[in-house]
């Protein structure tokens, strides 16, 4: 089955970027690109119809991320959580939510302050909107992200950012 096949290569790969294996990282993320480039088909089962391009486009700037902490970085993170936000489809609002959080830090990680706080501004809005522990808990990530930058606009999502998270509190760890 094609869907199933996709998403665990997807997920695979991000696995070996967790653990920094970069060449199994790259290898196993350009199977799943493959299949879904071709189409992961009409009618899924519900366990894994949510698996489509958008999502591999989200599993693809987490193991970009994974490996830029590594020190490997050969594709922006930020390229890819654009395009999961692109693919995203209506009704995905926690997920377009993370992807806009996970974007913001990748921004901040890159060297984009402007651009970061910038992304960081429409992402801590959406963020208000939706009730999660998971978003909460991802603030986290774009707080730490920010944390070398001192300028009047990224001082200002860091008080937000704080904030929103103070009235979201969780003890799930980013």
């Amino acid at each position: 089955m094609r869907p199933v096949k996709a998403l665990v290569a997807s997920q695979t790969g991000r696995m070996h970027a967790a653990l920094g294996d970069e060449r199994q990282a790259e290898r196993r993320p350009g199977d799943a690109d493959e299949l879904v480039a071709d189409g992961l088909g009409e009618d899924l089962p519900e366990w894994v119809a949510y698996f489509d391009a958008a999502e591999h486009a989200g599993a693809r700037a987490a193991f970009a991320r994974d490996l830029a902490g590594f020190g490997r970085r050969r594709k922006r993170a930020s390229t890819h959580f654009e395009d999961a936000l692109k693919l995203r489809k209506p009704g995905f609002d926690r997920v377009r939510v993370m992807d806009r959080v996970g974007l913001t830090a990748a921004l901040f990680d890159e060297g984009e302050a402007d651009r970061g706080a910038a992304a960081a501004q429409q992402a801590l809005d959406d963020a208000a909107r939706v009730d999660s522990t998971l978003v909460a808990s991802r603030l986290n990530t774009l707080l730490d992200a920010a944390r070398p930058y001192r300028t009047a606009a990224v001082d200002e999502v860091r008080t937000r950012a704080k904030d929103l998270a103070a009235a979201r509190l969780t003890t799930i760890a980013a």
